[in-house]
């Protein structure tokens, strides 16, 4: 079909109107979804953590609720995102290797921040030291760890803990749990248990008749984890931890699950 001048010159007039409906109708597109310092979050309005539960007392299951230091950490994070706090149960084998980050926007698990974990995520500023440490049942002949050698000594899986009793002639025995290690040692099917100072220290609270005996300065120290790159999200946790630092809160939240002094 052939096209005359004037419907031509309609046909340009139209195109501009259309031009300038479509300047004026940008807010049809969310602004957020364009904006390069948005968070991405895995589900829409909650801030979804991976933790390996339960993992006393940083994280554990009390008249159906998840309680503990981590979730105390993490429930104040999210407060500061707006967010509702959602916990996925993950192992801590999917922590620490990274995979984490298809099921959740953070991973909070008592978490040592390691130079070959930095190869598949990225840690917050530490929020705690925790140091290695072995425990033993009085009386049990168990006094350090050259009087454990050669003989069974309970390790979380994953853990430091399991690589440093390896590394010193331990013969390591893994659970899933620090509660299952734990009652390894009870039971008798281990003689010794070798873990963070946190939750052995927490264990000896509850177990008059479990003592540590012997310290070592490994200079652990824990920390929140994202996935690799995604820095926006990394620095509104950053945040949180220098705001609970500042305010006292992080000291309260260490007295309550630690006791005075840790």
């Amino acid at each position: 079909m052939r096209i005359t001048t004037t419907v031509l010159k309609s046909l340009a007039v139209a195109a501009v109107g259309a031009l300038a409906l479509t300047a004026c109708g940008g807010s049809d597109t969310p602004a957020a979804s364009s904006d390069p310092n948005a968070i991405k979050f895995i589900a829409d309005g909650k801030f979804t953590v991976c933790s390996d539960i339960p993992y006393i007392p940083f994280e554990f299951v009390k008249d159906g609720k998840n309680v503990g230091f981590d979730m105390d950490l993490a429930g104040e994070i999210a407060k500061d995102l707006g967010k509702e706090l959602n916990v996925v149960v993950a192992s801590f084998d999917s922590i620490q290797s990274g995979l984490f980050k298809t099921q959740c926007d953070a991973a909070i698990s008592g978490l040592s921040i390691t130079e070959k974990r930095k190869g598949n995520m990225d840690f917050s500023t530490p929020y705690m030291d925790d140091d290695l440490t072995l425990v033993a049942k009085e009386g049990s002949g168990i006094t350090n760890i050259e009087s454990a050698k050669g003989q069974k000594v309970g390790v979380q899986s994953a853990t430091t803990g399991a690589d440093f009793a390896k590394e010193n002639g331990l013969v390591p025995v893994e659970y899933d749990t620090g509660f299952d290690q734990v009652q390894s040692l009870k039971t008798g099917q281990t003689v010794a248990s070798l873990g963070n100072q946190s939750i052995m220290g927490y264990a000896i609270k509850e177990e008059p008749t479990l003592k540590r005996v012997e310290d070592f300065k490994t200079g652990e120290q824990l920390g929140i984890a994202v996935g690799k790159g995604n820095t926006v999200l990394l620095e509104k946790i950053n945040g949180t931890l220098k705001r609970l630092e500042d305010d006292g809160s992080m000291a309260k939240f260490k007295d309550t699950w630690f006791g005075p002094g840790n």
